[in-house]
């Protein structure tokens, strides 16, 4: 037996604070390891000691080093990063620390998808059609899925329904595995084009004991990563969950694998057969919602296995109970493609009610750039039914004070709260199938009550910033001069985005208050019942309403009884705007350039790609909208761009010239 007593966690984010979680639960000193762009992140504060990484976190070598400068028994990689990296796990134990993971053959075999779709085969699981040569597509199958080999997160695979696509497919996905994992090895597998993604969670000890731990869901992907898992799935009983469960156990026995992992598996929604997909050799960020369903929490058990200890119970013991779903809220925007989103958060509160799981890494202040995945936090809902734990969780999300970066969060709702994932309807083509709606739009009488919501706001903070007759009511007058007024523009408004709000006092301390919204107009008696930097508590005509509120330059940002709006004050006397160009296309992302693919003056068809780049390690291709030539070209292969950087002139066939 070992004792661990400091643990190292080679990761960030919200997966190292969890992982310091139970870490301090089991009496552990916690060390974290950090770059530059991590400085001022929330897990780097709540460490015991954390030491700077100037190589990043991929340099497992300087990894090593800080866990022995810092007096670390052992060493927990969290999932990404040098999570399933046979070399580094063997580079810990080397340097005499205990390493939280399986073993490195085991990592080596898993963590080559051909190589484990081998073992898989060997150990009787069902597995697809495939093949290493690009070559044989016709024996493969259409629709089939170009898959890097050392891959996993979506990164490095295409869907190809055509065969035409095969060979730009084939170049992209090699250029992502090998910017993502160092490898740019890729494989054809048959695609399954109406199925479910089913994970089956296992557990093995130094001792020969392996059980599962039940199944989750995640078939709800975009870019072919997943969003929303849960467990346990809809489509799965006890008998296939068994036989699921025996397959997945028995290739872990087959390889003698210990500690946690994940053995992937298809379920084709017709036949009810299950084909096998990967094995993760780590925990995987879906994690909680087994905690949830188990009562097991996997960290403890990663721990007490690195420790050398045995499982406390057998198969027989593990019970399910209840339901959970979990939600990643991503910085993204889901009707621009998913594409990520950048900025600093101005606001990150989630509400007290209802209890939900919030696993975040970061909070209000915090940076969201471009290193990193984009995930902000995993929220999880535990229920003793489905329908609870998918309407706690849309509520939760909903009720989340967050402002400054974009985010996926109505995405999120709006499928929660969908028929078809009410009813079950879970394949992979759920959002292409289902269309839920990617983005809020308040309807005008919403706006205008937000709009009146944080002139109440202002005004109340200006009369506390007031230096002279501070004491005096906000708006009052000697005489009857016209109402207090302010113009604001409120996003996500559905109709005219513009609303003029006027307020005057009345005697009694209420506010009489004008929203007008193009042609459109509302007036209500106000009454605040509670003003605070931080909330507003108003009565508008008799119906009491709570807002959490967060001021950030020109903008309020208000969460009331539904999501977040924000409101920005229009200057009474605005800067004269200049021409636009038109006919340009703007990078849809922060990222860089990795491929022009036209010069100025050719012809390009509809559909053409014209720039690839690259963000957040994902390929994003630019593509022509039309027939027609490009005229410019602003950027070249290497470049570093900001969103809306301008990268090429387009003019559309049968447009003017200029």
């Amino acid at each position: 037996m070992s004792v661990i007593g400091t643990l190292l966690v080679a990761n960030r984010g919200e997966i190292a604070r969890r992982v310091f979680r139970t870490a301090r639960y089991m009496g552990m000193r916690c060390v974290a390891v950090f770059t530059d762009a991590d400085a001022t992140a929330p897990f780097v504060a709540e460490a015991d000691v954390a030491l700077r990484l100037p190589g990043g976190y991929l340099d497992g070598e300087a990894v090593v080093a800080a866990a022995v400068s810092a007096g670390a028994d052992a060493v927990h990689p969290g999932y990404g990063f040098l999570a399933e990296n046979a070399d580094f796990a063997r580079a810990v134990t080397g340097a005499g620390l205990v390493w939280v993971g399986p073993a490195p053959h085991a990592i080596e075999t898993m963590g080559d998808k051909l190589a484990a779709k081998a073992a898989a085969a060997a150990a009787g699981v069902p597995t697809l059609p495939s093949s290493e040569d690009p070559g044989d597509a016709a024996g493969v199958g259409f629709p089939l899925m170009v898959k890097a080999a050392a891959g996993g997160g979506g990164k490095g695979m295409r869907l190809v329904s055509d065969p035409a696509d095969l060979e730009a497919a084939v170049e992209a996905a090699r250029r992502e595995a090998l910017g993502g994992f160092g490898d740019d090895t890729v494989f054809l597998e048959r695609y399954l084009p109406r199925c479910r993604h089913i994970e089956v969670q296992i557990l093995g000890d130094a001792h020969g004991n392996v059980v599962h731990l039940g199944e989750r869901e995640c078939s709800i992907q975009r870019r072919h990563q997943k969003i929303i898992e849960e467990s346990p799935s809809t489509a799965v009983d006890a008998g296939l969950r068994d036989a699921m469960g025996d397959a997945a156990v028995r290739l872990a026995k087959s390889i003698g694998y210990s500690s946690a992992g994940t053995v992937e598996l298809l379920l084709d929604d017709d036949t009810g057969e299950f084909f096998f997909l990967e094995v993760n050799t780590r925990l995987q960020v879906e994690h909680p919602v087994t905690e949830g369903v188990t009562g097991i929490d996997l960290v403890r058990e990663q721990l007490r296995v690195a420790a050398g200890e045995p499982l406390e119970y057998s198969q027989a013991d593990v019970a399910f109970v209840g339901h959970a779903i979990e939600a990643r809220l991503y910085a993204e925007d889901p009707a621009a493609g998913f594409l990520p989103a950048v900025g600093t958060l101005a606001a990150f509160t989630p509400p007290p009610e209802p209890a939900v799981r919030w696993d975040s890494g970061v909070e209000a202040s915090s940076v969201v750039g471009l290193d990193f995945d984009p995930m902000l936090a995993k929220v999880i809902a535990h229920a003793p039914t489905r329908d609870e734990a998918a309407g706690r969780l849309a509520l939760a999300l909903q009720r989340l004070h967050i402002a400054g970066v974009t985010t996926n969060r109505h995405f999120l709702a709006s499928v929660l709260r969908s028929g078809a994932f009410l009813a079950g309807d879970t394949t992979t083509d759920f959002i292409e199938r289902v269309e839920p709606s990617r983005r809020a739009r308040l309807p005008v009488a919403d706006c205008q009550r937000a709009a009146s919501a944080a002139a109440m706001w202002l005004q109340a903070a200006e009369r506390l910033e007031a230096r002279t007759l501070g004491w005096m009511p906000s708006g009052w007058r000697h005489g009857r001069l016209p109402p207090e007024r302010v113009e604001l523009a409120v996003d996500a408004c559905e109709g005219p985005a513009e609303v003029t709000v006027s307020y005057r006092p009345q005697r009694d301390g209420s506010f009489v208050v004008r929203s007008v919204c193009g042609d459109d107009a509302i007036e209500a008696q106000a009454r605040i019942a509670a003003w605070s930097p931080e909330a507003l508590d108003i009565e508008w005509d008799g119906r009491r309403v709570r807002y959490a509120v967060t001021a950030d330059g020109d903008r309020v940002h208000l969460t009331g009884d539904s999501e977040t709006v924000t409101v920005r004050v229009v200057p009474r006397f605005g800067a004269p705007e200049g021409g636009r160009a038109t006919g340009g296309f703007a990078a849809p992302m922060p990222g860089v350039i990795v491929e022009v693919r036209v010069q100025p003056g050719e012809q390009v068809t509809a559909g053409s790609t014209l720039v690839v780049m690259e963000g957040m390690k994902m390929e994003h291709h630019v593509s022509a909208p039309s027939d027609g030539t490009v005229t410019e070209v602003l950027v070249a292969a290497g470049d570093q761009v900001d969103n809306g950087t301008p990268l090429l002139v387009f003019q559309a066939a049968g447009t003017p010239d200029g």
